[in-house]
């Protein structure tokens, strides 16, 4: 019997079964031909636990997708009904003067490079470094015996031409008594007119020698002038009051007097100190307010405990193209000499402010698309509003558009914060017990 054979009888079995329970009984099938009815209800058992464990899946996804939609609904109503607490400051208005620090170095108000005038050997040298000499006090005296020659000589020369200039002098008087005789005669015609014309010629050559040798005497006198003034070129004193700050020259030295005005020896080198000169570059935001008479204080680091206040005395009128900046000169009195040249400072200057401006913390500003705007509470809801900052001082800002001195400004606000949205101010945080 093939295999076809079996099935067929399986099918006409189940028939009948269908029909007549009693022929399952009636007919006897061979064990190995006998379907697997075992495992035809397993079959069925696990296709209805399937199906249930696929409702149950369905199931709990519908309740998932339910509870989902339920959740961003109440998180939607919970967002559109909440009302953020935020932290907020009190818009200030600016002082009316403008505080600017800036670094700058120490100058002597006055400062002078000495040069020998005159050629000759250091005789004495007076001062040295660091010494405070007065105006008029003598640094150092020259040795200058070649000039003194050329003073006796010309001197001697000088007096030769005085006695010629006497002389002519008396020929001019007699030549004038002469004439002063003769001038009637001829007017009578006791003398001829020859010899009339003859004393008047005379008289006029005397008195043109007279006035030849005026001239050189004054020529000369010059030239021994020039002389003692190269003369005094020898002692070599202090412009102006000050501090000797650098010394080239020691005694014996030979020093050479300028045959040109910049080739002499260069001697000493005095400083004013009285008075000290401190420059600095004011940026072009603050310049606008910067003048003579402005107020100043200058620290040094290295004096912590002391300031030194000053005025603003001269400033260029011009900023520079590089760096946009106004030179400022500000003088400093310095009495007791605690400053001296060349060392770093700050200067602090107090400048008057040309235009009005409010201050608010730099934790307020919003920067986006719409530019630099800030968020102010108004009825308990904040109101958007673009401000135009005009200074950046770090933690605060100086705003001169969009706000009034005493609003109240939002501080960090909240991303989502737009125009009209209801806030509640956060109260302030109490302070700490001392």
């Amino acid at each position: 019997m093939n295999d076809l054979d079996v099935r067929d009888r399986d099918d006409v079995i189940d028939r009948d079964r269908q029909g007549n329970p009693a022929v399952d009984r009636e007919i006897k099938i061979p064990a190995k031909h006998r379907p697997p009815v075992r495992r035809r209800w397993g079959g069925r058992l696990f296709a209805l636990g399937g199906f249930l464990l696929l409702a149950a899946g369905l199931s709990l996804g519908v309740w998932g997708q339910y509870s989902q939609q339920e959740q961003v609904t109440a998180t939607a109503e919970q967002a559109r009904d909440f009302v953020p607490s935020v932290r907020v400051a009190t818009v200030e208005a600016s002082p009316g003067t403008l505080s600017v620090t800036l670094p700058g170095t120490t100058a002597a108000f006055a400062a002078a490079n000495i040069f020998a005038r005159a050629t000759g050997y250091i005789a004495t040298r007076n001062v040295d470094i660091g010494d405070h000499v007065k105006a008029g006090e003598l640094l150092a005296q020259l040795a200058v015996p070649e000039l003194d020659d050329q003073i006796s000589q010309n001197e001697a020369t000088l007096n030769q031409l005085k006695s010629a200039l006497t002389q002519a002098e008396a020929n001019r008087r007699l030549r004038q008594v002469t004439w002063d005789r003769d001038q009637p005669l001829v007017e009578k015609g006791w003398v001829t007119r020859q010899q009339g014309d003859v004393d008047v010629q005379n008289l006029r050559a005397q008195e043109a020698g007279v006035a030849a040798a005026k001239h050189n005497v004054t020529a000369q006198e010059n030239l021994v002038k020039q002389l003692y003034q190269n003369r005094d070129y020898a002692s070599v004193v202090a412009p102006f009051d000050g501090v000797i700050t650098q010394r080239n020259v020691d005694v014996g030295s030979l020093v050479q007097g300028p045959p040109t005005a910049t080739s002499g020896t260069f001697m000493f080198e005095i400083m004013q100190e009285n008075v000290i000169r401190v420059s600095a570059y004011v940026p072009q935001d603050a310049a606008f307010g910067v003048a003579p008479g402005v107020g100043a204080v200058v620290r040094v680091p290295e004096i912590p405990d002391r300031e030194f206040p000053g005025t603003v005395t001269r400033i260029a009128d011009a900023l520079q193209p590089g760096t946009r900046t106004l030179l400022t000169e500000i003088d400093i009195p310095n009495p007791d000499g605690a400053l001296t040249p060349g060392i770093y400072c700050t200067i602090e200057l107090h400048i008057p402010r040309k235009t009005s401006s409010l201050s608010v913390p730099a934790d307020a500003l919003i920067f986006n698309r719409n530019g630099m705007q800030v968020a102010v509470v108004s009825n308990g809801k904040a109101e958007i509003r673009k401000v135009n900052v005009k200074r950046d001082l770090g933690t605060r800002v100086e705003v001169d558009t969009g706000l009034k001195a005493g609003e109240q400004v939002i501080l960090n606000p909240p991303v989502a914060l737009v125009d009209g949205s209801k806030v509640q101010l956060r109260p302030a945080a109490a302070a700490p017990d001392s």
